[in-house]
């Protein structure tokens, strides 16, 4: 599949402060110019010291800026034009419709950086920006940042006992309270051979952070739970019945929404899937253990989306050991019985959430969905063919409601759980 454009039309400046985590900084480069950045790397005197300007230089395809005494802006001031004027032939994105605001809350604006991250961002360079020091060039320019416009992005990397510092996280605190946005740290080994809370993100993870910071907040101040994955109904201990779903839905719909500024409980079935950051999740094998886990949790969302695949049918006993061959070649039988119907259990609470429910169907797409519509008693319906999209990147989903139904385009899956999370931030405005 083509490498996702999350990323055009973006200008970013990047800032390397002095850290070994610099060397992540050259796979960072690399993962935003392919997400379709444009990318103009500065860097401290320190920084210098762990990575070359050349390596910076050749990952962005742009000259790379180390000195507030740069000659070569005509007016000699880099810590101005650094964050005001975008490359030549790189457009500005779009300015939104009249009235809708920038994820930053300001209005769209025809040039300069869309952000400015730091990383890494070393506990030095943190107190500097703090305590509003400007004596290098990359602390000037975020200094002289239109703030209202050009967000600041930074991304820690330090040994552990500078992390936990008191005057390191009192510094953190209030470049929050400045308006920063503070990507990390993580935890694990460091390079000093400590193990603990202090490292970089990785290039993918801070990549995926700054796609999700310019995403619109339309979901901001809700809360959404979220089913994805199959379930494995136990035959006996190694046996199961299940299906082909893969759950990539309904991560791609987990990620999206907390993109979009909610509070995401994802309940997933077994699935070999990261976790979206910052969405909690928890991991579930049966129907019956994700309706135990749903029912409590549903009225404590706005929202609840139903993409699991939950199988219909249980065996009603579980056998104690693996059922054996005995030689007369007949098969084994054993009873049914009906697993719970989540998604309607949720839609008949007296305090239920907005429910959405998904159909993934063989065959008679729109109207299996809109029976699925009148039975579940739900607002909508997300239908798609199931043996055309489990386990791929892509999908098709048609949007059913009382009203009718509507196709949405063919599309990459994080594409489409963008446009579904859109759909019910309009649908339910004001609920």
């Amino acid at each position: 599949m083509a490498e996702r454009q999350d990323l055009a039309g973006k200008h970013i400046v990047l800032g390397l402060s002095g850290g070994v985590a610099c060397y992540k900084a050259a796979e960072l480069t690399r993962s935003l110019v392919k997400a379709g950045a444009t990318v103009q790397v500065v860097m401290t005197e320190a920084a210098e010291a762990f990575i070359t300007a050349v390596t910076m230089q050749a990952l962005s395809n742009r000259p790379v800026y180390t000195s507030q005494w740069d000659a070569r802006p005509g007016n000699n001031m880099a810590h101005i034009n650094l964050t005001r004027e975008r490359p030549q032939g790189r457009a500005a994105p779009s300015p939104p419709p009249e009235g809708d605001q920038e994820p930053w809350g300001g209005p769209a604006v025809p040039e300069g950086a869309d952000a400015v991250l730091i990383a890494p961002a070393s506990a030095d360079f943190i107190a500097k920006l703090v305590q509003g020091r400007a004596d290098d060039l990359l602390s000037l320019l975020c200094l002289a940042r239109p703030a209202e416009r050009v967000p600041l992005l930074v991304a820690p990397a330090m040994n552990r006992e500078m992390w936990a510092h008191p005057a390191t996280q009192r510094n953190v605190a209030q470049l929050r309270a400045d308006g920063a946005l503070v990507l990390g740290p993580a935890a694990g080994d460091q390079a000093c051979g400590e193990i603990g809370d202090g490292r970089m993100l990785e290039a993918d993870e801070l990549r995926d952070e700054l796609i999700a910071s310019f995403q619109p907040k339309l979901l901001a101040g809700k809360k959404l739970l979220i089913t994805a994955g199959p379930t494995f109904e136990a035959i006996d201990p190694v046996r199961g019945i299940t299906n082909h779903s893969s759950g990539k839905m309904g991560f791609a719909i987990a990620r999206a929404a907390q993109e979009a500024g909610a509070e995401v409980t994802l309940i997933a079935g077994p699935v070999h899937l990261p976790t979206p950051p910052h969405v909690r999740r928890i991991d579930v094998q049966s129907a019956q253990q994700m309706f135990d886990a749903v029912l409590p949790q549903a009225p404590l969302h706005d929202v609840f989306v139903a993409t699991a695949a939950v199988a219909d049918w249980r065996p009603a006993v579980m056998n104690e050991h693996k059922i054996k061959k005995d030689g007369k070649k007949l098969a084994p039988s054993f009873e049914l019985t009906e697993n719970p119907d989540i998604l309607a259990a949720v839609a008949s609470l007296p305090d239920k959430p907005w429910c959405v429910g998904f159909a993934a169907e063989s065959q008679d797409l729109l109207t299996h969905a809109r029976e699925k519509l009148l039975r579940k008693n739900v607002p909508l319906i997300v239908g798609n063919l199931g043996p055309a999209t489990f386990g791929r990147d892509d999908n098709t989903l048609v949007l059913v409601d009382a009203a009718g139904h509507r196709e949405l385009p063919a599309g990459d899956k994080l594409a489409l759980a963008r446009q579904l999370v859109a759909e019910i931030a309009r649908r339910t405005a004001g609920v």
